[in-house]
């Protein structure tokens, strides 16, 4: 009788440490998560920065340099100033574009979901699986 309760006892110390190890494994799985998030977000923040500071530049640049070169252009080539407008927007449009297209690389990289967090939950899953169904007969 005294082994049986000892068995009983020793059953619920395991049954505790396995919920403790269980919410354990859950606090740092969170941490794991969080902290995958935060560096994506930084990632997408800086692609955001990146494509804020690409308008500006287009936008501003294109203003001066359409005014400057554009009329510069037609004045030195006689050419109508049209042309000279047409020339220099043509320019700006490639570099613009060059500009977007290298800020859209970059966030299409950022993966909002946290891949290392879900696989290692999954593998969790398994090895508690795994736990549970061979301690029965």
């Amino acid at each position: 009788m005294a082994f049986e309760r000892d068995r009983d006892t020793s059953i619920a110390q395991l049954l505790g440490g396995i919920v403790t190890d269980a919410q354990d494994l859950v606090r740092q799985e969170i941490a794991l998560a969080r902290q995958e998030v935060r560096e994506e977000l930084g990632q997408a923040k800086d692609a955001g920065i990146k494509l804020a500071v690409a308008g500006v530049i287009l936008a501003i640049g294109g203003l001066l340099l359409v005014l400057m070169l554009a009329q510069g252009l037609a004045d030195l080539f006689d050419w109508p100033n049209w042309a000279g407008y047409g020339l220099v927007g043509a320019v700006l449009a490639i570099v613009g574009g060059i500009l977007f297209s290298s800020a859209q690389r970059q966030l299409k990289q950022v993966k909002p979901v946290p891949e290392q967090t879900v696989e290692t939950l999954k593998e969790n899953v398994e090895w508690i699986k795994d736990r549970t169904t061979s301690d029965k007969p």
